[in-house]
Order: structure tokens, then sequence, then C-alpha cells
């Protein structure tokens, strides 16, 4: 039989452990840069959105 499993010493084990790799300020640096280059890139996208102008005609009939 296996032995019981205390979840949380286990996590707790991670959570202090001092060989964890984090993203750190860079990591956070070039998340920021997604998040405002996709914020220009969505208003843009608006502003071309509004330029459009379509007047759908009503399909003539074959004769």
């Amino acid at each position: 039989m296996s032995a019981p499993v205390n979840l949380t010493h286990l996590a707790v084990q991670l959570a202090v452990d001092d060989a964890k790799v984090t993203p750190g300020l860079l990591g956070f640096l070039v998340f920021a840069a997604l998040g405002v280059a996709t914020w220009f890139l969505a208003k843009s996208m608006n502003k071309q959105f509004k330029r459009v102008d379509f007047a759908e005609e009503p399909e003539s009939p074959k004769e």
C-alpha cells in the first residue's frame, strides 16, 4: 500500500523551493509590452473599421 500524501506539506515545500525559477522583472516587462502592443493594434483596427463605408445593394434579378 502507498502512504497517504499530505497535500498541504507538499504545497508548502513547492512554494518555498529556493531553486524555483520565476520570470522576474524581464518577464513582466515583456508581458506588459505585449499588452500595450495589443491595445494599440486593437485601437488601430477599430479606426480602420470605422473608415469602411459598406452599403450593400440589393441583388438585381438576372434576366
